[in-house]
């Protein structure tokens, strides 16, 4: 089975900076898009950022656009977010997903994302 791992979480403070990394183990994970999603204590998991693996198509939530910046290293299949204006409400687990669908980054939805990594932890203190 694909494994997706996350790293880079940790604590920031407000209006600081982190950068967030996922990477898929092995050599059998191809996906035509990744994207980011988070989830707050007690509320459901929501969309953050998409990307094409191929032709660098992007969408970001509201909650996140000018401060979260999502890319992709194609070769290494490495998926990055770089988290900058942090707020104290960017506090959640936040999840890399991958998926094999073409018109996957048009949507928001976590439907449709097949390979999800475990979750690494953001605090943004104010």
């Amino acid at each position: 089975q694909v494994q997706v791992v996350e790293s880079g979480g940790g604590l920031a403070q407000t209006g600081g900076s982190l950068r967030l990394s996922c990477g898929a183990a092995g050599r059998t994970f191809s996906p035509y898009a990744m994207a980011w999603f988070r989830q707050a204590p007690g509320k459901e998991r929501e969309f953050i950022a998409a990307i094409s693996y191929s032709r660098s198509s992007k969408r970001y939530a509201d909650s996140v656009k000018g401060r979260f910046t999502i890319s992709i290293d194609n070769i290494e299949s490495t998926l990055y977010l770089q988290m900058n204006s942090l707020k104290p409400e960017d506090t959640a687990v936040y999840y890399c997903a991958g998926s094999r669908l073409r018109s996957i980054v048009a949507t928001t939805t976590s439907v449709g994302y097949d390979t999800w990594g475990q979750g690494i932890q953001v605090i943004v203190s104010s």
